[in-house]
């Protein structure tokens, strides 16, 4: 799958996410990068060349923001093509897992720990 039909893609998921998260999404900037820098994913406590990432919430989660936040920068939701498309190679399975992944940042975003997304099914 080339880039364009991958950012289509993501539009499109975009387009299709329930509004319980869609509409908390207005400063949040979604990203598409190539791939994770192996030091973010050693940051995170990967090693590159075996491990990788998928997406990345960078920000502040809703949760964690007091009274004198609002001139925050906004927060980003990265997902990596590269590692997506090499994963998951049918663009029906591309797409179930940018979903999945969209999904998932935005629970950190709102503040959810990956024990509380895993309960919700998207971890």
């Amino acid at each position: 799958m080339n880039r364009k039909e991958f950012e289509l893609l993501v539009e499109d998921e975009l387009d299709r996410l329930p509004e319980a998260f869609a509409g908390r999404l207005a400063n949040v900037q979604i990203v598409i990068e190539d791939a994770p820098a192996p030091a973010l994913l050693r940051s995170l406590g990967l090693a590159p060349g075996r491990e990788s990432l998928f997406g990345l919430y960078d920000g502040v989660p809703l949760s964690e923001r007091g009274f004198n936040d609002g001139g925050l920068l906004p927060d980003r939701i990265v997902l990596f093509y590269k590692p997506l498309v090499r994963a998951f190679r049918t663009p029906r399975r591309i797409r179930r897992q940018i979903r999945f992944t969209l999904i998932h940042e935005i629970a950190h975003f709102l503040g959810m720990d990956e024990d509380e997304i895993d309960e919700l099914g998207y971890g």
